[in-house]
Formats: C-alpha cells, sequence, structure tokens
C-alpha cells in the first residue's frame, strides 16, 4: 500500500522551490544591471569644437551664461592658468556673459619660427573708459513780489541792481554776480558737481519776502533754477498819501464821537437840568400848652 506524503511536507516543498525561482531572479536582475554599469563608458563632457583661428593666429571662446574658467577649462581642455594669463583675468578668474576669451594661437601664426627674445604677450581690446559727465548751470531768480506770497506770479518781474552769488562747499567754485531786470535770470555756467550754497541780495529800496540763501546739492549736467522774493518799500508820498487818508478816517470817526457825545449831553440836559416844581409842605400841627 503507497504511503502518501503529508498534506504540510507538500506545502513546504511548493514554498521552497518559490523562494529559490524568486531569489534566482533578483540575482539574474542584479548581475545584468552589474554588467550594463561595467559595460556604460564613464560621463564625458559635452563635444567642444576648436573654433577655427582669426587673421592674427587667435583662437577665441565666447562664455556663455553662467559658466566657469573651471568649466571651461574641461571643455577645451586648456589650464586655468593659461586662460587667466592669456586674458588678464583676475585672481577669481572672473567671468561675464558674452566675453570672448583667448584659448591660444594656431593657424599660420602657430607655425612660424619662434624669434629670440622675450614672447610678447597677447593684450585683448579692453572697454574704452566713460567720459566724465559734464558741468552744471545754475539759475538764480530775484523777482518782485507784489502781493508778499513768497510765490512766482507771471506778471512779477524780475529785479535789477541785485546781488547773486554761488558759493561751492569744498570751494570748488565762487562767483558773484549782479541781477538783471525784465525776463532773463542771472546763470552760472560750467559749476562742477557737488554742494554749493546760493544766496540773493536785494537792491536798496526792497525787503526780502523769503530766504535769501539755501544750500543744494548740484550734479553735473543738469540746469537748476532758484527762486527769491522781495517786495520794494513804499515810496514816501504814497507812504504820504496812505497816512493822510488814515488820519483823515480817523478824524470822520472822532468827530462822529463828537457829535454822539453832544447829543447825549443835550437829551441828558433837558431830561434832568430842569428844577422840578415847588410842593406845598404841610405844616406840623400846633402843639396846644
Amino acid at each position: 500500500m503507497a504511503c502518501r506524503r503529508p498534506r504540510a511536507g507538500i506545502i513546504f516543498g511548493m514554498k521552497l522551490r518559490t523562494f529559490f525561482s524568486v531569489f534566482v531572479l533578483i540575482f539574474l536582475l542584479f548581475g545584468g544591471l552589474t554588467l550594463q554599469a561595467q559595460a556604460r563608458p564613464m560621463g564625458q563632457l559635452p563635444q567642444f569644437a576648436t573654433p577655427t583661428p582669426g587673421p592674427d593666429g587667435r583662437i577665441l571662446y565666447t562664455v556663455q551664461p553662467g559658466q566657469t574658467c573651471i568649466q571651461i577649462s574641461l571643455l577645451t581642455g586648456v589650464p586655468i592658468d593659461t586662460l587667466r594669463t592669456l586674458n588678464q583675468l583676475d585672481e577669481n578668474c572672473t567671468l561675464s556673459e558674452g566675453q570672448s576669451l583667448i584659448l591660444g594661437i594656431g593657424g599660420p601664426a602657430a607655425s612660424q619660427p619662434t624669434l629670440s627674445g622675450p614672447t610678447p604677450t597677447v593684450t585683448p581690446s579692453l572697454p574704452t573708459p566713460t567720459p566724465p559727465p559734464g558741468n552744471a548751470k545754475l539759475c538764480i531768480v530775484l523777482y518782485d513780489d507784489l502781493n508778499g506770497d513768497a510765490l512766482r506770479q507771471e506778471e512779477e518781474t524780475l529785479i535789477a541792481q541785485g546781488a547773486a552769488s554761488v558759493s561751492g562747499a569744498s570751494g570748488q567754485f565762487s562767483q558773484a554776480l549782479p541781477t538783471q531786470g525784465g525776463t532773463d535770470p542771472t546763470c552760472f555756467t560750467n559749476l562742477p558737481q557737488g554742494p554749493y550754497t546760493v544766496s540773493a541780495a536785494a537792491p536798496q529800496g526792497y525787503y526780502p519776502t523769503s530766504a535769501q540763501s539755501l544750500s543744494l546739492e548740484i550734479k553735473a549736467g543738469e540746469t537748476v533754477y532758484v527762486d527769491f522774493g522781495a517786495q520794494q518799500v513804499a515810496s514816501p508820498a504814497q507812504a504820504a498819501t496812505d497816512s493822510g487818508g488814515s488820519s483823515a478816517l480817523v478824524g470822520l470817526f472822532g468827530a462822529a464821537l463828537l457829535l454822539g457825545a453832544v447829543g447825549l449831553g443835550f437829551y441828558a440836559w433837558r431830561a434832568y437840568g430842569r428844577k422840578p416844581p415847588l410842593q406845598n409842605t404841610p405844616k406840623p400841627p400846633s402843639i396846644l400848652r
């Protein structure tokens, strides 16, 4: 009579075969990945085509956005010290986008025989320095402030025979000019950039209606206008006229007060100045003795 294997043994055998199959598959998978990693070549830098040398034999390279000297050295095979020397770069090898770098000398210039003596250094073209900005212009307006509001109106003309002056805080410029009447201001030209003190003085017969001196910063190339107001003092004839008019008003007011006082006195005299009528005073009764 045949013996049957227990059911637990059968299950254990199936599990063992399944585990062994999974183990073999994992081993084959890792083995394949290892072979692919060994067969795959190491990462290479992007291919770089050496530029064609120019007529002077220089091989130039244009810096791309975000590139550094290390990246360009690895890409072109030119040592960093060579890049720094040929292009006169600083110690940090600072580059800018679009900059042309000299990688070396090639073409006919490289095949020329070497002459005795020091090797000439290739000097790249340097940017042209920006010329310094021009000087400034300052105009002073001394106007007749008719209404005394310290603000110039269109009908308020300029005052002649005054004095306008400009003085630099560091002594870079100092000048004084008489003011002109009409509509043309008094202007100072060729002022260097810097801080200045500007002032104006009205001629005799005027008194200022605004500050007559101020400090300001003048920048090169600009034109600055500064306004100062002054008002004319009243003439003696006008003062006399104004005084006469005021005196007349005062006199009329005094006359009115005087007439009012006379009227009140007359009324008081009529009301209280008369003697009261005589009244019969009763005699005291006689005393009989």
